[in-house]
């Protein structure tokens, strides 16, 4: 099977780090920036700046006419090194790439041999299998909307920094979960920090990522959340003003995740903050908080239509249903309406 990125790709880098490489990995998956950072460690492990020269060979699909091409450098020995190292990107391209199998099945062990193949999962059973017995295949998975958050806290630790909960949201919601960029936008924000400053905050994701600090959809979830109709109403006209960066199935992507999990949040069993902590799986009690006050202000009926209105306008802004060219604004001020009335 598979390894899964979310709890597999640490293990990999430390072995990578330790030096203990397998002879070939086969990285595949909708998700780019795993398939990236273990490359990358894999080149910044294997080889010394001085080995690199004769001992580093890096193919791209789109040139290999035949998987013969990387079979025979696969094949070749290092020179002057433990091993040698060799990197096939956009290894989807490649037309034979099954019969890599007859490689894999007694691969050089000086060799490391490191497949990047990207944007979809290889399917073939029988070079799986091999690569399987032989080495790593690891999976790289798109992740869910509600584990950004999670990805970004966690990533900015590594880096020795924290974060506010509501740049976190801010950046969630602008970025989506293209964790190449939204990784992308911290290494930025960190670089660009003072060194008396530990912690990103809501201004400075205004300020160099582009994003309101007041205007945003965690702002417009709070609004709503709170029955704050002045509120929302001034950040709608923000984002009919705004539209590109507010697209409407965003604010739609962030509304129905919300009310989806208030709707869990009426049949739990335990309704303490712990409780209701375990229940959504939340990662701090702010979290909490605004699921106990949604829940004094709107009740689970009111939670059921609100779901249905935002299928509906969801499938209307997508021309789904739609009586009418109404644009993507109005749609948004007559779903919010339906939501807070």
């Amino acid at each position: 099977m598979a390894q899964r990125e979310s709890n597999q790709h640490i293990s990999i880098l430390a072995d990578i780090r330790k030096k203990n490489f397998r002879p070939v990995y086969f990285l595949m998956g909708d998700e780019s920036y795993y398939i990236d950072l273990i490359c990358d460690e894999i080149i910044n492990c294997a080889l010394d700046d001085s080995e690199r020269d004769f001992n580093q060979t890096i193919l791209y699909g789109a040139d290999v006419d035949d998987i013969s091409l990387v079979i025979n450098a696969a094949k070749r020995y290092p020179m002057m090194a433990a091993r040698q190292l060799v990197i096939v990107k956009e290894a989807q391209n490649i037309r034979n790439l099954d019969d890599l199998v007859f490689y894999i099945q007694k691969p050089l062990m000086s060799t490391v041999l490191v497949v990047c193949y990207k944007n979809t999962s290889y399917k073939g059973k029988k070079l799986r299998a091999e690569i399987t017995k032989q080495g790593i295949l690891f999976e790289s998975k798109k992740i869910y909307d509600n584990q950004l958050p999670a990805f970004i806290s966690t990533y900015v630790l590594s880096k020795k920094y924290t974060i506010d909960t509501k740049a976190v949201s801010m950046l969630a919601d602008f970025v989506g979960t293209d964790l190449s960029r939204v990784t992308g936008e911290l290494d930025k924000l960190i670089i660009g920090m003072p060194e008396e400053q530990n912690r990103i905050t809501p201004e400075m994701i205004e300020r160099n990522v582009g994003i309101s600090k007041d205007f945003n959809n965690f702002e417009l979830l709070d609004a709503i959340i709170n029955r704050n109709v002045f509120k929302a109403n001034q950040i709608i006209n923000y984002f009919e003003r705004n539209p590109k960066n507010n697209p409407m199935i965003v604010t739609v992507s962030v509304l129905f995740n919300f009310f989806s999990n208030l709707m869990l949040t009426y049949f739990a069993s335990d309704k303490s903050d712990s409780g209701l902590m375990r229940e959504l799986n939340l990662k701090n009690i702010y979290q909490v908080r605004n699921y106990i006050t949604a829940m004094r202000n709107y009740n689970a009926f009111k939670c059921i239509d609100i779901i249905a209105y935002i299928r509906e306008y969801d499938a209307r802004s997508k021309g789904i249903g739609a009586t009418s060219s109404t644009n993507d604004a109005s749609l948004l001020k007559e779903l919010i309406y339906k939501i807070m009335h």
